[in-house]
């Protein structure tokens, strides 16, 4: 059975960082055609931040790019979201998400299958 858990949500002020995990189950993260995290704010819709293919090889939407980091531990079966530099309006849930059913195209949208339950991330002013 596919299971994705992430932790490491919090409260953290402007300027701070934040790492968050994903750890999978049912599957393994190399054997995925992606692994992505994605955030929705209160009232909007979820948004994709990046993408990580089965090689390693990560992709980042505009809004992100220079300030998050994806990796993955193929050891662990964990997914990792690095965000330095947060913001207040970076506040929102996160989640992790994979594709195994093989329709990513490459980009910095990873197209789910399946999603975690998502965790909490507050930034303060």
């Amino acid at each position: 059975q596919v299971k994705l858990t992430e932790s490491g949500g919090g409260s953290v002020p402007a300027g701070g960082s934040l790492r968050l995990s994903c750890a999978a189950s049912g599957f393994t993260g190399s054997s995925s055609s992606c692994m992505g995290w994605f955030r929705q704010k209160n009232g909007k819709p979820r948004e994709g931040l990046g993408a990580i293919d089965r090689l390693g090889r990560t992709r980042y939407s505009d809004s992100v790019q220079g300030r998050f980091t994806i990796s993955r531990d193929d050891a662990k079966n964990t997914l990792y979201l690095e965000m330095i530099d947060l913001k207040p309006e970076d506040t929102a849930v996160y989640y992790c998400a994979a594709d195994l059913s093989g329709q990513y195209g490459g980009s910095w949208h990873c197209p789910p299958d399946y999603w975690g339950q998502g965790t909490w991330v507050t930034v303060s002013a």
